[in-house]
């Protein structure tokens, strides 16, 4: 066999990193005697063979994408080194009170937010749809905190991410194999964390049954074993974690559930003790008094995510509002009570993103090939001709009217949306997910339009073979 210089170089390159495993395993006390790496729980190594695999091919694919992609990638290495130095201690010490827990969670929670941070700063990236598939994934990470089903947890995260990665997968299939790749290597982190849960950690974080109790200050070593990923040459330094704006974004609302949690027993501290004199039904002279009557709590009411782990910082300041054309991307971003937007000199190739847009009305003329409406709130939209698809995401009371044709219409992640078709976007498909109040309303020879609802509710039964999923009528 005729070795070649590429051959040479692999070989070379493998025997070093053997010799660094070996190394680096001969580090703790009495753990090169036998050879096996003693002192280090089973669940560890596993973790560690998650991060040799699937997260460093992940890593690898995005160094060779380059750009946003590879800087996101090395911030969600950060977030695994993290949650590697979580379980590590886990595994020397006894489980700890639930306030000295949320502390242990806090580089977490906090790598989290940065890596969601990333995604906001950075709506304008043409690699928007990979951050926005990382940044709806990445609180997977916080299953440790999600007892007694952390698996089920980390598959709803992975859920939000393939909307995203449809999209790439759609736009790249047949023209960037790498991008595909990518995808793959992506989700493949998240589908290995669930098998790794599911064997080691299936309600929980599992702690060790015997040495002390886990402390604030307890140390554990973070670095995983050279045949793991390591961290790329030279990374930035990642941006501090930045106030986060109230906005309908389901990752948002996790985060700032998320930090909740970490405050632990100091979560209580704002409730304050209700008297007998100060109960209605021990004091009926209460009900005669003047004032609003709450008939009960609102339904849907997520957490906002107002809340940061620093209280005394300030909110961001007030976006600009933005309408331009980059490239072949027409951006209509954080327009407030604007009544006479419009984009006329429009083109076949042309996109349109509109994001943030509050009490305001946008017309698009001509023909273009998408739109997408994101985070908006009571926006109306009237277009000509789109060739690709109209998606709404985010956003809230939400009109969109069809003059001309469009095929496909996708509404996701949205509460209140009526959409008026045109009679030559009669045959439009209308698809929906996570979203609620929908209505479209067709033509009439009159000129006047009929509203019908979309279907929320359905019943699905196993028929012998397979499930059989059919609309739920709603009686009364």
């Amino acid at each position: 066999m005729l070795w070649t210089a590429v051959d040479m170089e692999r070989l070379v390159e493998r025997l070093e990193k053997a010799v660094e495993r070996l190394e680096t395993v001969c580090q703790g006390p009495g753990m090169c005697a036998d050879g096996s790496s003693k002192g280090v729980a089973q669940y560890v190594q596993a973790f560690d063979a998650l991060l040799a695999g699937p997260a460093a091919e992940y890593m690898k694919i995005s160094k060779e994408v380059g750009g946003d992609v590879q800087k996101h990638a090395e911030m969600v290495h950060a977030g695994l080194m993290s949650e590697r130095a979580l379980l590590v201690m886990a595994s020397q010490h006894q489980q700890p009170a639930e306030n000295v827990f949320s502390s242990l969670l806090k580089p977490i929670s906090e790598q989290i937010q940065v890596v969601q941070n990333f995604r906001e700063k950075n709506r304008g990236s043409k690699v928007f749809n990979h951050l926005s598939a990382v940044s709806e994934s990445i609180p997977a990470l916080g299953w440790v905190a999600m007892a007694p089903k952390p698996g089920p947890y980390v598959k709803e995260m992975t859920d939000a991410a393939m909307f995203y990665t449809n999209r790439i997968l759609k736009e790249y299939k047949d023209v960037d194999k790498k991008q595909v790749d990518w995808v793959k290597a992506y989700l493949s982190i998240w589908t290995e964390l669930q098998a790794y849960i599911k064997e080691y950690h299936t309600t929980g974080l599992t702690w060790s049954k015997t040495g002390p109790v886990a402390t604030e200050g307890a140390k554990s070593p973070s670095a995983p074993p050279a045949g793991a990923a390591p961290p790329p040459p030279g990374p930035p330094p990642p941006p501090a974690p930045a106030p986060v704006s109230s906005s309908t974004d389901d990752s948002a609302s996790r985060s700032a559930l998320f930090a909740q949690i970490n405050r632990g027993e100091g979560i209580t501290s704002g409730l304050r003790h209700v008297s007998d004199d100060m109960k209605t039904h021990k004091n009926p002279a209460l009900k005669n008094q003047g004032g609003p009557v709450r008939s009960g709590p609102k339904p849907f009411t997520a957490p906002k995510p107002a809340c940061n782990a620093n209280p005394s910082q300030k909110t961001s300041p007030k976006a600009p509002a933005l309408l331009e054309l980059e490239g072949k991307k027409w951006r209509v971003e954080n327009q407030e009570n604007a009544t006479d937007l419009v984009i006329s000199d429009t083109e076949l190739k042309q996109v349109a993103y509109v994001f943030k847009c509050t009490n305001s009305t946008l017309q698009i003329k001509g023909k273009i090939n998408s739109i997408t409406l994101d985070n908006c709130k009571k926006l109306g939209l009237v277009f000509d001709d789109v060739v690709g698809i109209v998606e709404i995401i985010n956003s809230r009371d939400v009109k969109v009217q069809v003059m001309g044709k469009v095929p496909t219409i996708s509404i996701n992640k949205t509460d209140g949306c009526h959409v008026y078709l045109s009679k030559n976007s009669l045959d439009c498909e209308i698809v929906s997910a996570k979203s609620s109040e929908m209505n479209v309303l067709i033509p009439t020879e009159g000129g006047d339009f009929t509203e019908f609802p979309v279907p929320e509710q359905f019943k699905t039964v196993w028929n012998g073979q397979k499930l059989v999923t059919t609309v739920t009528e709603i009686a009364g």
